[in-house]
């Protein structure tokens, strides 16, 4: 026979823990001064196993009132003789039901010792689960049923598992999770109940899940919009009018907006109040004896966007350090609205790189292309080669932060000085395919998964080109856990040239490999090609690292690792040099912090390396 036993809420426990607090001040109420300076120091041990030692350690009224300067001996004998019974409370919702549980005091010693040992006892065990689907049937013509047999699966407390109380919370959230992403965001538990037999150790589970009304996607309306055109939205929404609600289709749309930076917050909803007006009207009529109406299909609700408009003008200015590149100034401006363009433009003037470039964008076509164009310069002072390059673009970009795909089509001007050596002038007119895939868990704190960029292009054609040239470069990074606390990264890039000649190449589609994000233990770019004192670009790439991260106390974590690679003319050149060492780092809002001490194995020196975000 089952007994029916109410199970012992997050909330009840805090309720216990409470009301025993408020017993503890009225004891403590009549205390004088005199009475304070009895106050007495005590030490708590508690002999539990696995997790039931830091549940009782941070719930225990018995530890959480050590220190408290109006606490004397006869209220921490109270204390002491109510553990059992608060222990036996917080014990049972990690499914252990008859626990064995004794307190003591020791004050044999200067400083008296209350135990508390816990013989939890075997847990009690799910039994059974009976999920009960209420609705749920295709309202419409041409509709598909409801995929029961994927809800069922998804249940997360099985049988068979032990009775969590958190673990029984989280699958009723879950389950009406699942349920509520598409097509029925109405859906409620209207009924739950866990059955414990704490003789048979066994609980029986019941849930009753009712879909409430199927939801269909309408017509866009938009709220907000006063400064930019009203096809920077709609050309973003792919969302079809009667398309079935989707959770996922309204956060990939918000995501779209947002992303073009025209407005600070973006809100991608349906209008909800509308179906509750109408379930009022339906209560109303059957409260008023009204017959009632057969089901007469999904309801419509409009798609509606908020936004608030970001400032038309915005200028910035920065300041910063790069141990690739030295010290840093920055300055940008960007303008939303220039002739219906977006502007975005930025000054940059750093140790070893100096740069200017601005970029006009226009909106987003309903197809979902993004177009640019622009103009910039840069210098770069690195290893004995200055450069000198000019650029005019543009771009056509596509896809999603899943899979973005863009197409490059500029012409390039550069001046290279070679320590030691006539400057040399190039031009080249080349086309660049790019795709980069992601397949992560968190795209700004990535712990599982993979990103993978393939870059393919060159100048084919003898027009603005001094050397025709084909360039192919790929690189890669893997997280693989290992445990709860580990993760092993896997990095890697490879890259060739193929060319008649070198000389005439911009060497801007050269390689060369060291720094942050290549080879650690060495500077910026510092491998490569020797010419004389100076290090250029190769025609040939090839580089990897293996890093173990290790977090002790997240968000602090440590890290080792191994990189190796180098960049050459020939590929039999292609002599890995290798760099290794050790890191710290901290899971910031911004992404991971990374700061590194490598040690070069060639050039026989250790480095200093620091990098903010994950960056690919």
């Amino acid at each position: 026979m089952f007994l029916a036993r109410p199970t012992i809420s997050a909330a009840q426990a805090r309720r216990t823990r409470i009301l025993a607090q408020i017993a503890v001040i009225v004891f403590a109420l009549p205390a004088t001064g005199a009475a304070c300076a009895q106050a007495i120091d005590y030490s708590v041990q508690i002999d539990a196993p696995g997790r039931l030692d830091d549940l009782l350690e941070d719930n225990l009224d018995l530890v959480r009132w050590r220190g408290n300067p109006r606490l004397d001996l006869e209220q921490l004998q109270r204390l002491v003789k109510d553990a059992p019974e608060q222990a036996r409370t917080l014990i049972a919702t990690e499914g252990y039901y008859s626990p064995k549980v004794s307190a003591g005091l020791d004050t044999s010693s200067a400083v008296p010792v209350a135990r508390v040992i816990v013989d939890p006892g075997p847990p009690v065990l799910v039994g059974d689960v009976d999920l009960i689907l209420r609705g749920f049937e295709p309202l419409s013509q041409g509709s598909k049923p409801f995929d029961q047999a994927t809800l069922y699966r998804s249940w997360t407390l099985g049988v068979g598992e032990q009775f969590r109380q958190a673990d029984w919370e989280a699958a009723k959230r879950n389950l009406l999770r699942q349920v509520m992403q598409t097509r029925y965001p109405r859906a409620q538990l209207v009924e739950t109940s866990a059955t414990v037999d704490p003789d048979a150790l066994r609980a029986l589970l019941r849930v009753v899940v009712d879909s409430g009304p199927e939801i269909r996607l309408g017509e866009l309306r938009i709220e907000g919009l006063k400064r930019y055109p009203r096809h920077i939205i709609t050309n973003l929404n792919q969302i079809k009018p009667g398309a079935e609600y989707s959770e996922a289709a309204l956060q990939s749309f918000q995501a779209r907006l947002q992303d073009t930076g025209y407005f600070s917050t973006v809100e991608v909803s349906t209008d909800m109040a509308a179906a509750l007006d109408d379930n009022i009207d339906e209560l109303k009529a059957e409260q008023q004896g009204a017959p009632e109406a057969a089901p007469s299909g999904p309801q419509t609700l409009p798609v509606v966007v908020r936004v608030n408009e970001n400032k038309q003008r915005n200028a910035s200015v920065g300041i910063g350090y790069s141990t690739n590149t030295g010290a840093r100034a920055q300055v940008n401006y960007d303008d939303l609205n220039v002739r219906g363009l977006r502007l975005k433009s930025q000054v940059i003037a750093e140790t070893k790189r100096q740069a200017a470039r601005a970029d006009f964008y226009f909106p987003t076509t309903a197809r979902g292309y993004n177009d640019s164009f622009g103009a910039g310069f840069e210098r770069n002072d690195l290893r004995g080669e200055i450069t000198n390059v000019a650029t005019v673009a543009v771009r056509r970009a596509w896809g999603t932060p899943l899979l973005e795909r863009s197409l490059t089509f500029e012409y390039l001007s550069e001046k290279q000085t070679v320590e030691g050596q006539l400057s040399r002038n190039s031009k080249s007119l080349p086309l660049t395919y790019s795709i980069t895939k992601r397949q992560l868990d968190n795209l700004i704190q990535p712990t599982r998964g993979y990103v993978v960029n393939a870059q393919l292009g060159g100048a084919l054609l003898p027009v603005l080109t001094d050397e025709r040239f084909v360039r192919a470069y790929t690189r890669f990074v893997n997280y693989r856990p290992i445990s709860v606390d580990s993760t092993l990264i896997l990095r890697g890039e490879a890259g060739a040239l193929g060319s008649k000649e070198k000389d005439g190449v911009p060497s801007t589609f050269l390689f060369r490999a060291g720094g942050d994000q290549s080879v650690r233990g060495y500077g910026y770019q510092e491998l490569g090609v020797r010419e004389n004192d100076a290090v250029v670009g190769g025609r040939y790439l090839l580089t990897g690292g293996v890093e173990y991260q290790y977090w002790f106390k997240p968000p602090w974590g440590v890290a080792v690792f191994v990189d190796a690679g180098n960049a050459a003319d020939r590929i039999e050149d292609l002599k890995p040099e290798f760099g290794y060492g050790i890191g710290a780092r901290w899971r910031s809002p911004v992404g991971p912090i990374n700061v590194d001490l490598a040690y070069g194995q060639a050039i026989k020196e250790a480095r200093l390396h620091f990098s903010v975000g994950f960056t690919f």
